[in-house]
């Protein structure tokens, strides 16, 4: 799921992560899962580490998918969350079996973008919604975060909120930018007729 120094980063940092990380903004998460034109009985957090995402919503049964076996001992653990080992890029999950997938923060580490959207579409039963929280990397802010995860070696790669947009559109997703600013949020709808 992530480049393999970034897992090595995050199982090393798991049993402090939740110590030093804001928890996840469940207001924005929850605008756009309500863009689902589906109900929400079950929900994937994918790269969802620690299960920061799953905890910051209520509702749909959440399973956290994630390649850092000591984050997802601490979603487990710490969460009472179900947490499943897993690629982004080959979820282990059957089509069209979840109503819903976050990825929160986690986007920028994932090295196959595109595979990762695909996988989404692929979960995803029609009408089900992604939600994408990621930082902007023109913004200041995001500036500096794209620098000190370079210069500590990850291998991140971030995207703008409308290149992210253009890019679950072009897998046939109806996308739409729901926020803005160094943390944003980006919607994609999985068409209900297919």
């Amino acid at each position: 799921m992530f480049g393999t120094g970034d897992v090595r980063f995050f199982d090393r940092l798991a049993p402090l992560y939740d110590l030093v990380m804001p928890p996840a903004d469940g207001t924005a998460l929850a605008a756009g899962i309500d863009r689902a034109e589906r109900p929400i009985c079950r929900l994937l957090d994918v790269g969802g580490g620690s299960g920061r995402a799953a905890a910051a919503l209520t509702g749909p049964e959440r399973t956290v998918v994630d390649a850092s076996v000591g984050m997802l001992r601490r979603a487990r653990t710490a969460r009472g969350l179900s947490a499943v080992a897993g690629d982004a890029g080959a979820l282990p999950v059957g089509d069209a079996a979840v109503d819903a997938v976050v990825i929160v923060d986690a986007f920028h580490h994932l090295p196959d973008q595109t595979a990762t959207i695909r996988e989404a579409a692929r979960v995803l039963a029609p009408g089900g919604v992604l939600v994408v929280r990621e930082f902007d990397p023109t913004h200041p802010l995001g500036r500096v975060l794209v620098a000190g995860e370079h210069a500590v070696g990850m291998g991140s790669r971030f995207l703008s909120p409308d290149d992210l947009a253009t890019d679950l559109t072009a897998a046939g997703f109806e996308s739409s930018v729901v926020d803005r600013g160094f943390g944003y949020t980006v919607v994609g709808v999985r068409n209900a007729a297919e």
